[in-house]
């Protein structure tokens, strides 16, 4: 294979992966139109079509499927093996990609990176929110932030939060027109502001227990939000219920702006966990980030 052709194999590895120049473009750092050229011309040379183009999509063809599939892990492997060359620097450096929710970036992530990063100038971070169940081996991030019991079992996990509380919160002006919902049942009648589960396209349903009897109740109402936060703020506004975790409602618990109701219904539950593959060779900027967001508690 000529050097041309190893050293236009990242740029079709990108396009294949993101399934968009645009994103593949971003990603390496080049513009749209350098890129496509590039791809083309590395068609010509192989003399073979590796990418089917339309204009709302891109996608491998059989050929540049069986060619990901084939030098894709092999570039990440040596893209690893120079990542660990850090390692033989003074201070520990890189960048760690890391995927998870709105609500964990929030309250527990930046909170404890804002105490992490000053010590370690070199160690770059960078977050995707993503209230989706993201596969962080394809997207290629080096961890992932979710619950407890949403980590794959072939993953590394590690506890970096305490366990939670959701809580059934409503704005004082909400209950006087419409009361209060007194079992899981009543919610049923009442105005809902639901969230919409991104991985499964579904609206999610409230989870309840109460002396080991467990209920799912699917709610309805006039909005849908695939975020926790402007849930909130409907909430807030008077538009109905909500289903919040514990920490997000309490500060306005505490000013009387919200009030919860169920609260006897919503047990503690497992929290966040930091996840990533078995198989992944920790450099040391990873070991220390890990360590920082261990949760100790």
């Amino acid at each position: 294979m000529s050097r041309q052709n190893v050293a236009d194999l990242p740029a079709f590895i990108a396009v294949a992966r993101e399934r968009s120049f645009t994103k593949a473009a971003a990603k390496l750092g080049i513009s749209q139109s350098a890129l496509s050229h590039t791809i083309r011309a590395f068609e010509e040379r192989l003399g073979v079509r590796l990418l089917t183009r339309t204009t709302r999509s891109v996608a491998p063809t059989e050929a540049g499927e069986r060619l990901l599939r084939s030098a894709g892990p092999r570039f990440d492997e040596i893209e690893a093996e120079l990542e660990a060359l850090s390692e033989l620097r003074e201070k520990p450096a890189g960048t760690i990609r890391i995927t998870a929710s709105d609500h964990a970036v929030r309250w527990l992530l930046w909170p404890k990176l804002s105490a992490f990063l000053p010590s370690y100038p070199d160690i770059q971070v960078e977050i995707a929110v993503d209230n989706a169940l993201t596969d962080i081996v394809a997207h290629r991030f080096d961890a992932g932030v979710r619950f407890g019991e949403q980590v794959e079992k072939d993953m590394i996990a590690v506890r970096i939060g305490p366990d939670l509380r959701s809580a059934v919160v409503g704005a004082k002006s909400y209950f006087a027109r419409h009361g209060r919902p007194m079992t899981p049942h009543d919610l049923v009648d009442h105005l809902c502001i639901n969230l919409r589960l991104l991985a499964q396209g579904g609206l999610y349903a409230w989870e309840f227990e109460k002396d080991g009897h467990e209920i799912n109740v699917r709610v309805e109402g006039q909005l849908v939000f695939d975020s926790i936060f402007p849930a909130l703020d409907a909430a807030l506004a008077g538009f109905g219920l909500a289903y919040l975790p514990e920490d997000v409602a309490r500060p306005h618990l505490a000013d009387g702006r919200l009030t919860r109701v169920l609260e006897n219904w919503c047990p503690p539950w497992p929290g966040y966990r930091l996840y990533y593959p078995s198989r992944r060779q920790p450099t040391s900027a990873f070991a220390l980030l890990v360590d920082a967001l261990r949760h100790r508690g």
